[in-house]
């Protein structure tokens, strides 16, 4: 028997999740349904396309090899799907993206730019903010559908991991410090801080906690340019993306590795509510086409 769309999507889910739960709350049924949805799949396949593990689970190599059909199918009925809108007389739809100052530099750019050139009937309105926590309170309220945002957020949101992101150290030229720096490094270090009683703040100091070491605040400040010219005037050390870094700074500053190596997850949270069509779509798009950055060696 052929599989249906919904067998399709609910696959594709739990690749994108790793887990029954995380894959059931990201399309919006129950845990059990899309769980006999699945395994009747297999039965009508006749192999096993799923492998648990514990709470999660892998695919097998015939799950994989599903899922990448999959998303080919799924894709072409979107696409059809624009063509029926494009042909009605409310054509174009909007979709309402939240992100961060330091995602929307690139990532978000990029990502809306790719996609609004292959879905002409989507207009993408970016708004910035500052904190996680008004990226979450937007979704939460309804005033947007869809955040670009580091992960992990609110566990009332359902998330779709983008890509993994290089934290780096950025100082002045001539500082004396080794390549990769420890975390043992930040210890007394004079360092470009944003605000204190801020989200990014408060995020910075649980983690400095966490290592154990107490960097001394050189400047404090939450504006991005502020950030740069905090660096280059020599007052203090910087934590931030690599790419950010790298097309703020240029060769006018020095960009270290931690290590081990420090990954951030950048993911697009929303609320657990039915998306429209567009959403799903930008989902679907970033998931695919979003740039793979690798930690530097």
């Amino acid at each position: 028997m052929t599989p249906t769309l919904a067998q399709l999507r609910y696959l594709v889910a739990v690749a994108d999740c790793r887990s029954i739960t995380g894959a059931a709350a990201s399309v919006f049924v129950a845990q059990s349904a899309l769980s006999r949805a699945v395994q009747a799949m297999e039965r009508d396949l006749g192999v096993e396309l799923l492998a648990r593990r514990g709470r999660g689970v892998d695919l097998t190599p015939e799950g994989a090899r599903v899922v990448r059909l999959a998303r080919t199918v799924l894709d072409a009925v979107d696409a059809i799907d624009d063509i029926g809108i494009a042909q009605g007389r409310n054509a174009r739809t909007t979709l309402t993206l939240v992100t961060t100052p330091t995602l929307a530099l690139d990532l978000a750019a990029d990502l809306v730019s790719a996609f609004t050139a292959r879905h002409s009937g989507v207009d993408v309105r970016l708004t910035q903010y500052d904190g996680r926590e008004a990226l979450v309170q937007e979704l939460l309220d309804g005033r947007a559908e869809l955040a670009l945002v580091d992960l992990p957020v609110d566990k009332e949101l359902s998330t779709h991991h983008i890509q993994e992101r290089e934290v780096v150290l950025v100082s002045p030229v001539g500082t004396r410090l080794p390549d990769p720096v420890t975390f043992r490094s930040l210890d007394g270090l004079p360092m470009v801080l944003p605000n204190p009683g801020t989200g990014r703040r408060t995020e910075m100091e649980a983690m400095f906690s966490c290592l154990g070491v107490r960097p001394v605040p050189s400047l404090e400040v939450d504006e991005r340019l502020a950030w740069v010219t905090g660096v280059t005037d020599g007052k203090g050390s910087l934590i931030w993306y690599r790419d950010v870094a790298l097309r703020a700074f240029g060769h006018r500053a020095e960009i270290r590795s931690f290590t081990p190596s420090l990954l951030r997850p950048v993911g697009i949270a929303h609320a657990r509510r039915p998306l429209s069509r567009g959403a799903r779509a930008f989902i679907a798009d970033a998931r695919h086409n979003a740039p793979i950055r690798e930690p530097a060696r």
